[in-house]
């Protein structure tokens, strides 16, 4: 028989890739979803993929716990991924009690719904690089203290730790994913990766002249969402939960990034790429660089895309959607 998955987060970067994945694979995809008053806008990455009309929504909440209850109870799920969050580590420093209340809190009540009503279920937290923050090791695995520098990777911290805490307590098959940075042609346009690509495609078309960013120094451990939602998958297939890191194994920096893109774009980064104060942030998190040893290992994953392939494909998605906008 066909599995049947629940993805919080389905319209996000992560659940439109998942999505697609699952589809490919014969499960029945449920996303939930948060109620908006723009209805039409919610799942253009999933229109994106092609897959809009083949994903069954519900409208919940991860701050709604009798709402998370009815949404498992409903659809009964052998998989549950929770990849929704507040998810943009900038707004965590203006937002940090939303944040705390969806990104922390709104694993609790996720974790509770599927103890509860799908105890059987497998179950998937999407925890974060960001959790090492002041890094205590040159390179992080499972094994290195984590010292988080930011609201979003204190609440990110506590859903890790409460997912091991409902593993060990109550015998869940619960893994978490200490995914590192992920991009693609669907990540939102706040995020470091996507501004610079759409700067360089407005640019080379004529439509901006500059784009402003924050530290260019920053290094990075990037890898393309679509090979980690495969992680995520294999997973839940391992006959016992646990965490692993999700990472390349490599690193560049954000300088180093804007010079790909730009190049991509036929154009030269030192040009058109300037320094702002504004987007520094308080805390900063200069390194973050993963060893996937484990999951390699234990899991037979690795990244199949490189990060100057995966910056040319998300350069050339955005040069095309403006052309598309002339």
């Amino acid at each position: 028989m066909a599995r049947t998955a629940l993805i919080t987060g389905v319209t996000g970067q992560d659940g439109a890739y998942l999505s697609k994945l699952l589809l490919e694979k014969g499960y029945t995809v449920h996303g939930l979803v948060r109620r908006s008053s723009h209805s039409e806008v919610h799942a253009h990455r999933l229109q994106w993929l092609g897959i809009e009309n083949d994903v069954q929504y519900h409208d919940g909440n991860l701050i709604d716990l009798s709402g998370l209850i009815r949404t498992v109870r409903e659809v009964k799920p052998d998989e549950v991924y929770n990849l929704a969050a507040q998810s943009f580590v900038k707004s965590s420093w203006q937002q940090p009690i939303l944040t705390s209340q969806v990104t922390a809190n709104g694993v609790a009540n996720i974790l509770e719904a599927v103890r509860l009503e799908a105890p059987e279920a497998r179950f998937y937290q999407a925890s974060s690089s960001e959790m090492f923050g002041m890094i205590q090791e040159p390179q992080q695995s499972e094994k290195t203290p984590f010292y988080p520098r930011s609201p979003y990777a204190v609440a990110k911290l506590y859903g890790h730790w409460l997912t091991v805490n409902y593993r060990e307590s109550f015998g869940l098959h619960a893994s978490s994913g200490i995914l590192f940075n992920h991009e693609s042609p669907l990540r939102g346009l706040e995020f470091v990766t996507r501004k610079v690509t759409d700067a360089a495609a407005r640019i080379k078309l004529g439509l901006a002249k500059t784009v402003q960013l924050g530290n260019l120094d920053a290094k990075r451990d990037w890898g393309h969402a679509r090979d980690y939602v495969k992680a995520m998958w294999m997973m839940l297939q391992q006959p016992a939960s646990d965490d692993y890191v999700v990472a390349t194994g490599t690193m560049y920096t954000v300088r180093e990034l804007c010079r790909l893109a730009f190049e991509a774009a036929e154009l030269n980064y030192e040009d058109h790429v300037e320094v702002a104060e504004a987007f520094m942030r308080p805390a900063e998190v200069d390194v973050l660089f993963g060893n996937p040893a484990k999951a390699v290992a234990q899991l037979g994953w690795k990244a199949e895309t490189t990060f100057p392939d995966m910056i040319a494909e998300m350069v050339q998605a955005d040069l095309e959607r403006h052309r598309r906008r002339l």
